[in-house]
This record gives C-alpha cells, structure tokens and sequence, in this order.
C-alpha cells in the first residue's frame, strides 16, 4: 500500500499546481493587457503617418510616440488631434494608430468605407488662445504683429498663398500643416463655422518621440 501511495501522491500533487500555474499565468496576461491599455488610454499612444502633410518634418511611414499628458499649447507643437468634426470632411486621410483598439479600429474601418467617428490628424500649432495670426500678401505668418520664422518648411514653399487674419478663441488652436501645399489643416476651414479653430478638448496629445525609421530615431 505504501508503495502505490509513493507513486500516486505525486501524480496528484503535479495535477493541482498545473491549473494553479495556469491561472497564475493568465492573471498576469490579463494584468499586463490592462497596463497596456491604461498606458495607451491615459499616458500615451504611437501613430504610423500615412500622408505627406508635414513634410520635410514628418515623413510618410514614420512612426511617432504621442504624450497624452501635456502642459499648455504652444505655437511651434505638433500634435495629434481628433478632426472629427473639423478636418475630416476636408481631409479624409486619417492617422492611423500603432495601438491595439479604439481609433485603430477607426482609421483601419474608414478603409472600407465604415465610419466609427473617429479621425486623428497629425498638425503643428500656428497659434493659441488669445493670439492673431495672419497671413500677408507677400506669403509670411505674422503672429501678434511679429513675423513668424517656420525653418521646418519645405525649401522653397511660402507659408501661405491665400492672406488671412485671425484672432484665436481661448480654448481652441489654428493648426498648419509643414507641407501647406499638401496639407488640409485650419486655412481649409477659414469660411466655414468655427472659422477654422479647433478645440483644444479635440487634441489627442503632444508628438514627443519618432521611434521609426531608426534613422531619424528622437525628437522631430
């Protein structure tokens, strides 16, 4: 008898902890799926860039890390907003997000033709709150009277074709393109409602990091 329970209990004990690490294992997948998510949803996300829209700065195919957690706008930021009701009927290329859900599924869907509400573009900041920006007739950005450098441009390309002269809400942005020529951004919007300002309740975040091509690893 002691002999078969010598080779039993073992068989036995083998049995119990097999599950028991099973569901160890899986409780750390799922713990680790949940970080994934809360880090995507609430501290950052990765975008893949499909258009040439910021050009020289941001090529087509790179790959961008944005922060979600930011301070104030500043002209010159770039940043990854939500055109759903601003920029997406002007311009229906979307961002389309590295991320596992959500506007992944958004810019992947609008493919086939499928609107999940929910469009994500990729502009620099011209100006904030409380600031006038205009654009001369000889093709320069003036902001609050003082010329506007913009080194990032495409060589040879003005900063506007078309003069303007705004005065931005508090709690919106006017947002360019680096590529204005390519670029379907605030000056798309001049004549209709809202004037071409977009809410800053509308920005997904700051581009603080370019992961790909290795190339051009760091800061844009």
């Amino acid at each position: 008898m002691s002999h078969e329970t010598d080779e039993t209990t073992p068989t036995a004990q083998r049995e119990g902890v097999v599950p028991r690490r099973g569901r160890r294992l899986l409780l750390q997948l799922g713990l680790a799926v949940l970080l994934v998510f809360l880090v995507r949803g609430l501290v950052a996300q990765s975008y893949f860039v499909p258009t040439a829209s910021m050009e020289p700065t941001i090529q087509v195919g790179d790959r961008v890390v944005v922060s979600k957690i930011h301070g104030e706008l500043e002209p010159g930021d770039l940043v990854v907003l939500d055109g759903t009701g601003t920029l997406a009927p002007a311009d229906r290329s979307a961002f389309v997000s590295d991320g596992l859900i959500g506007r992944t599924l958004a810019s992947v869907a609008s493919t086939f033709g499928i609107d999940l509400g929910e469009q994500d573009y990729l502009k620099r900041v011209g100006a904030v709150g409380g600031q006038r920006l205009s654009c001369t007739p000889e093709g320069g950005l003036v902001r609050d009277g003082e010329p506007v450098a913009e080194p990032y441009l495409p060589a040879g390309e003005r900063s506007c074709t078309d003069p303007f002269d705004v005065e931005v809400p508090q709690d919106r942005i006017f947002v360019l393109g680096d590529n204005r020529a390519r670029s379907a951004d605030s000056r798309s919007l001049l004549g209709k409602p809202g004037g071409g300002m977009i809410r800053t309740d509308d920005v997904v975040g700051t581009v603080v990091w370019r992961y790909w091509p290795l190339s051009a690893l760091g800061s844009p």
